[in-house]
């Protein structure tokens, strides 16, 4: 063939594709004619080395392409520059935003995070800690409603640092700790659905010991308004869209159904909304509802839905701004809380 391209061979494209030998420090030395403790002074920057060399140093490195080899890193560092994420569900919208401020959060390092995606089974977590842990990770922020205080200080290991985040009550944490102030953002949706006319107002909760301080704002709230509080307008949707359509239908089967409902997160809101428009409800005329969290699908729900802001991201700054202070050495006193304030966003459903 001739006066055209040269035609791919299959050794071609396997050759191209097939994996490369490494390049190491000692090439990079021999590239800059330099010695090998040289370069590394250069990447770690732990030592001074003059311009000149350095500018010839980095000049290898691009030339070659190297890439520093992070295990043989963390064995000379005994560190691993890793922090792991821990979450009930990755697939909650709440979740990608407070990943994005904890990502922020430990800026200006090398550190950076995995995510477990736990499906909120207390063996996945004492699963996911003990991996992580035996990974060498140096910190871990951690959403739980299973493992009390005491259980987390008996699994972590010395040397690695723990924030934990999430709406578990937590007496004597033991471990820097960052929440919103759920009970007062709970307490304020409920009591603006308590002061519509005839409003009988349910809550539909967490899974079963989770999201306490949700529950109890509900439950301040009837208080301070003098409403008695009737157990079988609280019920559980699992944190889950589906869990949220299943207990609003029991709860319009009641031979009094109630006139308003109080989710502790939007997606169970969300379900609620899906069951209101099976019975052919009005809302927020024959129903109104509240959520919690303020996801961004929650302004585009028809109606808008009425929320609670849960930030998120300030969640998740802060919690990385905590841990890397912890792993830095920078802070080494006793365990600090930090609360964020929940602000009611007023929609249409309520």
């Amino acid at each position: 063939m001739t006066g055209g391209r040269k035609r791919s061979t299959l050794g071609d494209i396997v050759n191209r594709f097939a994996p490369q030998p490494r390049i190491t420090i000692a090439d990079v030395a021999k590239h800059a004619g330099v010695s090998k403790t040289t370069v590394s002074h250069v990447l770690s920057r732990k030592r001074p080395v003059s311009m000149a060399t350095t500018a010839r140093v980095v000049e290898a490195i691009q030339a070659l392409g190297y890439r520093p080899d992070g295990m043989a890193r963390s064995l000379r560092t005994r560190t691993s520059q890793m922090v792991a994420l821990i979450i009930p569900d990755i697939a909650n919208p709440y979740y990608p935003g407070l990943a994005r401020g904890l990502e922020d959060g430990l800026g200006g390092t090398t550190y950076r995070s995995l995510i477990c995606n736990t499906d909120r089974h207390s063996e996945r977590e004492v699963q996911f800690i003990e991996d992580v842990c035996d990974r060498g990770v140096d910190g871990i922020v951690l959403d739980s409603f299973t493992l009390t205080g005491e259980r987390l200080a008996e699994m972590i290991p010395d040397g690695v640092s723990l924030v934990r985040i999430g709406t578990t009550v937590i007496e004597d944490p033991g471990f820097d700790t960052v929440h919103a102030d759920d009970e007062r953002g709970a307490f304020d949706a409920t009591t603006v659905l308590i002061r519509r006319p005839s409003s009988r107002v349910a809550m539909i909760q967490g899974p079963p010991g989770a999201g306490g301080r949700r529950n109890e704002g509900y439950l301040r709230a009837l208080e301070s308004a003098g409403v008695p509080v009737d157990p079988d307008l609280v019920l559980s949707g699992q944190w889950t869209r589906h869990g949220g359509a299943v207990a609003m239908r029991r709860l319009l089967a009641l031979p009094d159904p109630p006139q308003a409902v109080f989710c502790a997160n939007d997606l169970m809101a969300f379900g609620v909304l899906d069951a209101a428009r099976e019975a052919g409800l009005d809302i927020p005329g024959d129903l109104a509802v509240a959520g919690f969290d303020d996801i961004e699908a929650s302004a585009m729900t028809h109606p808008p839905l009425t929320t609670v802001s849960n930030p998120a991201y300030e969640t998740g700054l802060l919690a990385g701004i905590l841990l890397k202070e912890r792993m830095l050495g920078t802070y080494k006193d006793e365990p600090r809380t930090v609360t964020l304030p929940c602000r009611l966003i007023r929609r249409a459903t309520a």
